[in-house]
């Protein structure tokens, strides 16, 4: 599998602004989230950013370059104004939250590799977040979508690819950047085979968080999308190039993807919740729905924790009690 994209990290302008230790110890921390933690581009990008941001503030805040002793020295109170300086910009709950998990994160392989020790660190809390459930389409929001993706394409090869894509978003739930990363090598051998709908379509090899890989078998639907969008790129066919591609010739960008999601929903009138990543909850709602076992769900969506999984059965509940208080004629006459 071909190597994804560099990452971009921490700017040379804010390792100008640390002691040359603390320079040189985050270089050592970003090359462990992307070689040992095998982090995303987009998780990367979250965990490099606010420890960025955390360390501009530093600065400023004690008016020196900071350094691993000046981690190491760093207060509960100096988190608190941190914090509240995040909170006076802005930044909502649960990205507070978020900044609060990176620069722990970065604290604690400091700890860890015995470079240095932040004891205050511990006592951080992080702001409290609402229980939120997976926000999935219907199956015939879902169906619509599918159909209509091409509708806004300037080019037929671009309409086939954002069916391609979001047909196999839906259809085998995977993350957006997991699809993106795609190279043709990994495609399933039957994306370019004609075979009867009813048969196997083959399987995928997926590689997800923390570098794990899992198979996903690929249904008909999917391959038939694929098979079109492939058919009419315009692009030359080698191994190591992505399946999906931007207008360029070069890796399709998520924010693309995220755009003509975007765009697509306003011209369906589809909830602004109508987003790639949807798609991956619509397709584990629906098998849900549908019988499927928890389990089995667990393993096609690469969730390291069945309690991840589990957040489906909170949402499939909840939308069966919807229904029974709007339908069962005693739960109507307690409501009227």
């Amino acid at each position: 599998m071909a190597q994804p994209p560099a990452h971009p990290g921490i700017s040379a302008a804010v390792t100008a602004l640390c002691a040359q230790d603390l320079a040189q110890t985050l270089e050592k921390w970003q090359d462990w989230l992307i070689h040992e933690k095998a982090l995303s581009r987009h998780t990367f990008r979250a965990y490099t950013g606010d420890v960025e941001r955390f360390l501009i503030f530093l600065r400023a805040h004690k008016d020196e370059p900071p350094s691993l002793r000046t981690l190491s020295e760093t207060e509960i109170s100096d988190f608190r104004a941190w914090l509240s300086r995040r909170q006076m910009k802005g930044n909502g709950n649960a990205t507070r939250a978020r900044a609060v998990s990176s620069v722990r994160n970065f604290l604690a392989w400091l700890d860890r590799q015995g470079i240095a020790h932040t004891p205050s660190a511990s006592l951080i809390r992080t702001p409290k977040l609402p229980h939120k459930l997976p926000r999935p389409l219907t199956e015939n929001q879902s169906k619509t979508l599918l159909e209509h993706a091409a509708d806004l394409a300037r080019q037929d090869w671009i309409g086939a690819r954002d069916i391609a894509l979001f047909t196999l978003l839906y259809g085998c739930g995977l993350r957006i950047d997991e699809a993106l990363s795609l190279n043709l090598s990994q495609a399933p051998d039957s994306a370019n085979e004609d075979k009867n709908e009813d048969e196997d379509a083959g399987e995928l090899r997926v590689r997800g968080k923390g570098n794990k890989e899992r198979i996903v078998p690929v249904l008909p639907l999917v391959k038939k999308a694929l098979a079109e969008y492939l058919a009419l790129c315009p692009y030359p066919d080698t191994p190591d190039r992505a399946i999906f591609l931007g207008s360029r010739g070069k890796r399709l960008n998520q924010g693309v993807a995220q755009r003509a999601m975007r765009d697509l929903r306003k011209s369906l009138n589809l909830p602004e919740t109508a987003t790639p990543h949807a798609l991956r909850h619509s397709f584990a709602t629906h098998l849900l729905q549908n019988g499927a076992n928890l389990r089995e769900i667990q393993e096609l969506l690469g969730h390291a924790s069945l309690s991840t999984t589990q957040r489906y059965t909170e949402l499939n509940a909840a939308e069966m009690l919807k229904i029974y208080k709007n339908t069962h004629p005693r739960a109507k006459k307690r409501n009227s």
